[in-house]
């Protein structure tokens, strides 16, 4: 299976969708591009590859999209505050995630969801097979005698995006922190009744924000503060924006509407103090 990347302009006829190159060539004609695809991008260049997960209605292998768009050239680092989503109560607060040099990391109280991801991965994976929502219920769903559907396509789909983007700081060291904690979280034993979970998942000690924020200390930070992910983005886009040997930007990637996913909205502050901070923010245009 080829899954290096292609160009093309995303195409749609009565019969097919595909990528059609600067030669004429057509990839993907007969593979499954999902529909939010077609909504957003058709008629624009994108790039494209297939996934090793397999739709569920053709069996074939799924194909991932994401746009020509312009991205910072490492070393850079962005911090990800996604905001909640609505029909889960577990989500009350959003998620961090961090990208270094182009590998986003993610944390989570689930073993398979602690991982370095791609940035087309995390931001527009299908909402197809396994990625999908239920049909049943719109939401996630493993049943005992059919296919699982974890609904984790791609989180701009899912969710507006709060990033903080900063340029200058150490991402090879920072890249060294991550790893270990992967490393950590993936030796730890589960827990019996419970062995798809990280046993020692903390919402205070070792969770999403928590273990993100540790490693920014680390690095030389150690006023960065905030348990909870939209505190931790408040906190870090203040403390990093007054270094004056860093190059600061905040800005929105906002979401991509599609049928899968219901709006996003903010998570809530636990620190009051960060309601004002969030104020004073000021954010760059996309």
């Amino acid at each position: 299976m080829n899954t290096s990347p292609v160009s093309g302009i995303l195409t749609r006829t009565s019969s097919s969708a595909y990528l059609i190159s600067k030669d004429g060539k057509k990839y993907f004609e007969h593979d499954p591009i999902w529909s939010g695809y077609i909504t957003h991008w058709e008629g624009k260049k994108v790039f494209g590859r297939l996934l090793k997960e397999k739709d569920y209605a053709t069996n074939k292998p799924m194909v991932i999209l994401w746009p020509d768009e312009p991205r910072p050239k490492p070393p850079f680092v962005e911090l990800y505050y996604n905001e909640r989503l609505t029909k889960y109560m577990a989500s009350l607060f959003g998620h961090n995630a961090i990208n270094v040099d182009g590998g986003i990391y993610n944390f989570s109280h689930k073993l398979n969801e602690n991982e370095v991801m791609t940035e087309e991965e995390f931001f527009y994976r299908p909402a197809l097979g396994e990625f999908a929502p239920s049909p049943r219920t719109g939401m996630f769903e493993v049943p005992e005698d059919g296919p699982p559907y974890y609904d984790k396509f791609g989180r701009n789909f899912m969710r507006t995006i709060h990033v903080l983007e900063i340029k200058g700081l150490d991402t090879e060291q920072l890249k060294v922190l991550y790893n270990r904690e992967l490393d950590i979280i993936h030796a730890t034993p589960p827990k019996p009744d419970k062995p798809a979970h990280y046993a020692d998942f903390s919402i205070w000690t070792r969770s999403c924000s928590t273990i993100i924020r540790d490693g920014l200390r680390d690095l030389g930070f150690p006023d960065i503060a905030g348990t909870f992910p939209r505190d931790l983005f408040v906190s870090a886009a203040m403390v990093l924006g007054r270094d004056q040997k860093l190059s600061v930007r905040i800005y929105r990637r906002t979401q991509l509407q599609v049928p899968e996913a219901i709006p996003s909205v903010p998570g809530p502050f636990l620190n009051p103090v960060n309601l004002f901070r969030n104020r004073q923010l000021k954010y760059a245009p996309l």
